[in-house]
């Protein structure tokens, strides 16, 4: 899946999701993070470049030239660093993806979106916002709702993952690295078929 580059411009961005420092190191709502070091790990790819309020890399699959990130500007302004990503390397949007927690999947799934609406994500809205687009692809990585309604929902995603879900939130987070690959190398309907839950 991974071999030398076709070209000499960089084709995508993968952009995961989460907040910067030690306090949020594996916290429901660095999913998006954690799926990126996974992919990472797939690649080889070092996020060691600090520029445009991102740490990032590059990785080449499946022949095309990719751009992994995660943005340091924390969740509500991620849209500042994917954008400003994009209009450096000149990637356009429906070439981006990102992968986020979700609370409407159960921890372990994963869910590939081609595009669409923000769907309460405070990091998506800021993306479609400042790329001026929903012809985003995502990749939602399930972290559960809260056990009651009356949980505050920034303490739930902000918690540590307890010991019990750790197994199928990395299994997740290896499945959304395997489908960001399967995306371009072949498709994200293909993808969607193998990965989606």
């Amino acid at each position: 899946m991974f071999f030398r580059s076709r070209c000499n411009s960089f084709e995508y961005l993968i952009a995961g999701l989460g907040n910067p420092g030690l306090q949020y190191e594996n916290t429901r709502h660095n999913a998006g993070f954690i799926g990126v070091d996974a992919l990472c790990e797939k690649t080889g790819a070092k996020l060691t470049r600090h520029r445009f309020e991102a740490l990032f890399g590059e990785a080449v699959i499946d022949g095309h030239r990719v751009i992994i990130a995660k943005p340091q500007t924390f969740m509500n302004n991620s849209g500042r660093a994917v954008s400003a990503l994009c209009r450096f390397y000149k990637i356009p949007a429906n070439k981006v993806i990102v992968m986020f927690d979700d609370i409407s999947l159960p921890p372990g799934n994963i869910r590939i979106r081609r595009k669409g609406s923000a769907g309460g994500h405070n990091g998506m809205k800021d993306i479609i916002e400042l790329m001026g687009t929903e012809d985003i692809m995502r990749i939602k990585i399930g972290v559960g709702d809260r056990p009651v309604a009356d949980y505050d929902l920034k303490d739930w995603v902000l918690a540590k993952i307890p010991k019990e879900e750790r197994e199928p939130f990395n299994k997740a987070a290896q499945n959304a690295a395997l489908a960001a690959c399967e995306i371009i190398s072949g498709g994200i309907e293909s993808a969607m078929n193998k990965y989606s839950k």
